[in-house]
């Protein structure tokens, strides 16, 4: 299983499948995998379809067509793993495998066809009767067929069955009409129970008025199972035991110790939980990159931007703070229920992956959400700032590492200039009325020196009460407060500073404490005034 290979100047012991997604492919292409088979044998001994909701880019393909694999008696593919010593018969199914993830959505015209391809994939194997019209008319037939022509019941595997929905959420006229259309299609697995051996979907969200889900109640919803959290993913032990050589190399370019290099992996990429009592798992997506590069980066964020969730953010005046403070708590009944109508999104941006559960409020029965690693962390806000602020972020002057150089350089005047010219930037129109108030401002700023907190260190809390933003530079201490001008001055700010001793914790600190009163204009939507001390 170990093939040497050359990456630039630097030898790598064993390829990683990034983006590799066919089982088949996976094992007969000489690569690492983290076996997963073991749930294989756990879920077929349960006759019930089962769902399972995981973020993008978490292994829920790869999973599927394990379980494609499996079902197509393919046992020499699974040699020398955990199924091959729990399997006994290994019997072969007729396999439907339904995947919506590959197309793209920007029309009732693009979801047809997407569906219409499906299907004749598998008429291609099972015939096609031209009196079936319908998809939900073929998708039965198809059914029927299957089961009649092999002797054996069909198993039905759909991946990303909520692609159609998830890609469209901006537009709500065409979701409606693809909501409507699903219903009538995902209801056939409820028809043609008694053809199916097994089934499978994986998503990212539950929709509520999707038929599979009201309708077909024998569905088996294993997201927030105990029993599955490690489905996907990658735990901290199977990191060790399957990746020691590549974490060796990467602490080796990196100049860092082992223990080092797995504190560096775990702060970046793990964190994730998918249960009450889950154990934490890591993005798999960020873990094979990083091996294959032999660079820390933001792999999993980059390959897609939550540009409808961050709108709608900012559209809600929602409290961003509240994430790194770990402080949303969601139900268990809605925690995987998203509805459309309620714009409650916080159940979705802990099923899209940008939140995760933290802990269980057994007392309310509710979960806990926050960021579970710095990678989303600064991923989601560095995408906020700019649909908060309404403008290009990262280009000329305003990027966030110049106002971090002026902060290491000491230059607070001209950081505090180019903040006023930042606020001054920021559309008037664009800003809705009732939020050109003190919150909407202090989402902004915090957005934009948490961002800053990922090359110096930021606080917000004191002994006497929280300081609107707290930075530390090499040589100096900033403490923020601001204020609104219909409410108070940069002097009560200031002051505000000093009375509540915000900087007190610091005066044994070799750096020099700097305090900064910041006076808002809600009329010229910007900075006012400062004052330093």
């Amino acid at each position: 299983m170990i093939q040497n290979t050359e990456y630039g100047n630097e030898s790598t012991l064993r390829k990683m499948p990034v983006g590799v997604q066919d089982f088949e492919k996976l094992r007969t292409g000489n690569n690492v995998y983290v076996d997963k088979t073991q749930y294989i044998y756990q879920l077929f001994q349960l006759d019930a379809p089962y769902f399972l909701s995981r973020p993008r880019r978490f292994g829920k393909s790869l999973f599927l067509s394990t379980l494609k694999a499996y079902f197509e008696g393919k046992r020499e593919l699974f040699e020398g793993l955990k199924i091959a010593e729990l399997e006994k018969d290994w019997a072969q199914y007729p396999v439907f495998y339904l995947d919506f993830n590959r197309e793209s959505y920007i029309d009732i015209e693009s979801f047809n066809s997407a569906l219409d391809k499906n299907l004749r994939q598998i008429e291609e194997v099972w015939g096609k009767n031209k009196l079936d019209k319908t998809p939900a008319a073929r998708f039965s037939g198809l059914i029927q067929r299957a089961c009649k022509k092999s002797g054996k019941k069909t198993v039905v595997l759909i991946d990303e069955y909520d692609k159609p929905l998830i890609s469209t959420m901006d537009n709500p006229a065409l979701n409606e009409s693809i909501r409507n259309s699903l219903k009538g299609f995902y209801g056939v697995l409820k028809a043609e129970d008694a053809h199916l051996r097994f089934v499978f979907l994986t998503g990212v969200t539950k929709f509520s008025k999707v038929s599979i889900f009201s309708d077909l109640n024998q569905l088996v919803d294993i997201s927030l199972d105990d029993r599955y959290s490690g489905i996907c993913g990658i735990t901290q032990t199977e990191l060790e035991e399957n990746f020691a050589p590549e974490i060796t190399a990467l602490a080796e370019k990196t100049q860092k110790t082992y223990e080092e290099t797995l504190v560096e992996l775990q702060k970046r990429y793990n964190g994730y939980h998918f249960s009450e009592n889950s154990v934490s798992v890591y993005n798999p997506f960020g873990l094979l990159n990083t091996f294959l590069t032999q660079k820390y980066r933001y792999y999993w964020f980059a390959t897609g931007t939550p540009t409808f969730l961050a709108k709608a953010l900012r559209n809600q005046n929602y409290e961003i703070r509240k994430f790194e403070d770990d402080d949303v708590h969601i139900s268990t009944a809605s925690i995987m229920d998203y509805r459309y109508e309620n714009q409650n999104l916080e159940p979705l941006l802990y099923q899209t992956g940008y939140l995760t559960i933290k802990s269980y409020e057994q007392d309310e029965d509710a979960y806990v959400l926050g960021f579970p690693n710095e990678e989303v962390k600064y991923g989601f806000l560095n995408e906020l700032l700019p649909a908060f602020a309404l403008t290009p972020i990262e280009t000329g002057k305003f990027s966030v590492n110049y106002f971090l150089r002026q902060l290491k350089k000491g230059d607070i005047e001209k950081f505090m200039t180019s903040l006023k010219a930042f606020f001054a930037d920021i559309p008037y129109d664009a800003i809705k009325e009732k939020h050109r108030d003190e919150q909407y401002y202090q989402h902004v700023f915090y957005l934009l020196f948490t961002l800053l907190g990922q090359f110096v260190e930021t606080e917000v809390k004191s002994s006497k009460g929280r300081a609107d933003v707290l930075v530390k530079t090499a040589d100096n201490i900033y403490v923020f407060e601001f204020k609104m001008d219909s409410k108070a001055t940069a002097e009560d700010a200031l002051k505000q500073i000093n009375d509540r001793d915000y900087a007190i914790p610091y005066t044994a600190d070799h750096r020099k404490t700097v305090k900064i009163g910041v006076e808002f204009s809600q009329k010229k939507r910007g900075v006012k005034r400062w004052i330093t001390e």
